[in-house]
């Protein structure tokens, strides 16, 4: 669990450095960046909410 959740901290600087160079910046390519990001975040989280489920049984 420890691990998934540094995986989600890490991806998450990741879209949030992207999200900021779109917004700020108007670059193109770090939208795309980090529009990949926030599917990965997503994949990731829904796992984390798997493994919570089972470790709160």
């Amino acid at each position: 669990m420890k691990e998934l959740v540094a995986k989600i901290n890490a991806e998450f600087e990741v879209f949030a450095a992207n999200a900021a160079a779109q917004v700020e910046k108007n670059n193109k390519a770090a939208g795309t960046r980090a529009r990949k990001s926030a599917l990965e975040l997503s994949k990731l989280m829904k796992e984390f909410r798997k493994v919570s489920v089972d470790a709160a049984k």
